[in-house]
């Protein structure tokens, strides 16, 4: 492994990129020198180059999701590659770690002390609740007056116009999102397995084919080992995966069209008939019957250790389960054949169904307090446009050519801090490691990736096929954007949601029975749903 920094071509490559994303400075310094020994400038467009080329470097304070417990940019280059990254970005970056399950309560302090709130802040999931009360209270400044600039902001301005309604409340942008693939749910499945028992997936699987596959994971000792010990689908606490099959039977993503209004899909048919069908895959035992109190972190973990074939989530994650299958230290043999590992299909939609995005996941906000000048609301979006570039989408996701990474003979990307199990590798890793929390991935995560030379392979192939395939049956959620402009929904939409997946979850496990199932629905559209259906239909 190569310890030695190599920079050279890195900084090279920052000083190109510099004046082609549009550093005023620099390049007013450039022409003013080729336009002097050409013709004559007058004194105020001297003036002006000069005051901009001496302008102040503004500091910027930056609160962050802390997904690594503390760890993030801790290594022995983790100075080294901040600097790279200021530099290149033309701020001073004071980063503030909140770990994730506190993300939401720290904002909300923030949020009350708007003189003293970050200027840039990071937020999970989308826009709702207190977000929107604060920015009907005028907290965050109005991109729509900033980012559509091509010429200051070349990344940014690329942003979705249909994404970018998703985040405005009273016709004011106030956030920039980490832009998500809008294909990325499906079902992923354990090849080996489903052959040896002959369950594969066919092309148009339904509802049926699928439990049967998890039946036979279940019971017909897919692992060929005589014990009982596998469970057909992963599952724990967090219920997404519940939101996934319940598009399977046309019930919609969140919200559905029925007779010409928008209604949640609890209120539907087809939501009672996919929330049967979960609690028969739970009642039959073909997911684990202690899932609610199974802890996220370890999410996946019963795939990869055997313990289940099914996976229902982002099909990046049916990847990487394969991926590890496949990895050195924890190679998985086929059942089928001992001398080829295990993999993962990444089938995607079921009955013509799944779960689209929201086209983004989490969000930045400009504090309209703490950046009270147009100086430094510019600095905060130069910052987050130019970390969208090549170098910066390659610095904070790879780190240091010749520590971190080096290219290979065709010019693509080695990782050498990729290997987990190993201990210098995962302090290597720490020189960077939560820094992809900077990005907007703007104006795609598509583009995103497709900007670094990363060799392609099939694991990853794999997953871009399923993710062109899930796009066709993406069910999009059609009331986004609505329930931004929703007062109620702000004020109790995301308490409510909470309440009907926690009472989808009691009947599930049979805790309550259909009719009080139902009776605390009709509970929740009493204590403000009614007036959130009516706040949203009345904006359409």
């Amino acid at each position: 492994m190569k310890k030695k920094l190599v920079s050279v071509l890195l900084a090279s490559a920052m000083v190109m990129s510099l004046a082609a994303c549009g550093d005023t400075a620099s390049t007013q310094q450039s022409s003013g020198a080729d336009t002097a020994a050409t013709t004559e400038t007058t004194a105020a467009a001297e003036g002006e180059a000069e005051a901009e080329a001496t302008a102040e470097r503004q500091t910027l304070t930056w609160s962050v999701i802390d997904l690594n417990a503390g760890v993030n940019a801790t290594g022995d280059y983790a100075e080294e590659i901040m600097t790279q990254l200021e530099d290149f970005c033309g701020a001073d970056l004071e980063l503030i770690w909140y770990a994730n399950d506190a993300l939401s309560e720290k904002n909300s302090l923030a949020l009350t002390s708007p003189s003293t709130m970050p200027q840039i802040m990071s937020w999970g999931g989308t826009v709702t609740g207190d977000v929107v009360s604060a920015a009907k209270n005028g907290a965050f400044v109005d991109l729509n007056n900033y980012i559509w600039d091509a010429e200051k902001y070349p990344y940014l301005s690329q942003l979705s116009e249909d994404v970018a309604a998703n985040l405005t409340v009273d016709g004011k942008l106030i956030a920039l999102p980490r832009t998500r693939v809008v294909g990325r749910y499906g079902l992923s499945y354990r090849q080996d397995w489903a052959e040896k028992l002959g369950v594969e997936l066919p092309e148009n699987a339904t509802p049926d084919d699928v439990y049967n596959m998890l039946y036979a994971f279940t019971y017909n000792d897919p692992d060929g080992n005589g014990v009982d010990d596998t469970i057909g689908m992963e599952m724990t606490s967090y219920t997404g995966p519940f939101d996934i099959i319940q598009t399977w039977f046309g019930c919609g993503n969140g919200w559905q069209e029925v007779d010409g209004k928008l209604a949640p899909v609890w209120t539907t048919d087809e939501y009672f008939e996919a929330v049967e069908y979960i609690k028969k895959l739970y009642d039959d035992g073909l997911m684990p019957a202690d899932f609610y109190s199974r802890p996220t972190d370890s999410w996946s973990n019963g795939c990869k250790t055997g313990e289940n074939g099914v996976f229902i989530d982002v099909l990046d994650s049916g990847k990487r389960i394969w991926q590890y299958f496949e990895a050195e230290d924890t190679l998985t043999p086929s059942v089928v054949n001992a001398e080829e590992p295990a993999s993962m299909v990444l089938y995607g939609a079921v009955n013509g169904h799944t779960l689209a995005t929201a086209g983004y996941n989490g969000f930045f906000t400009l504090s309209a307090t703490t950046l009270d000048t147009d100086e430094k609301i510019e600095a905060a979006l130069t910052v987050l446009d130019r970390l969208c570039s090549p170098e910066m989408l390659t610095l904070t996701q790879y780190g240091l050519e010749g520590v971190n990474y080096e290219y290979d003979e065709e010019g693509y990307i080695v990782d050498l801090d990729a290997d987990t199990e190993n201990t210098d590798a995962v302090a290597l890793a720490n020189n960077y490691k939560g820094l992809n929390q900077l990005l907007t991935f703007l104006p795609t995560s598509e583009s995103a990736t497709g900007a670094i030379n990363v060799k392609s392979d099939k694991f990853s192939d794999a997953q871009n096929a399923a993710y062109a395939e899930a796009l066709q049956y993406a069910e999009v959620n059609p009331a986004l954007s609505y329930l931004v402009g929703s007062e109620t929904y702000s004020q109790v939409g995301k308490d409510l949601d909470e309440q009907i997946t926690a009472a989808r979850t009691q009947y599930i496990c049979g805790s309550v029975s259909l009719d009080e199932f139902k009776a605390t629905l009709d509970s929740i559209r009493s204590q403000g749903y009614d007036a959130i259906i009516e706040e949203v239909n009345a904006q359409r």
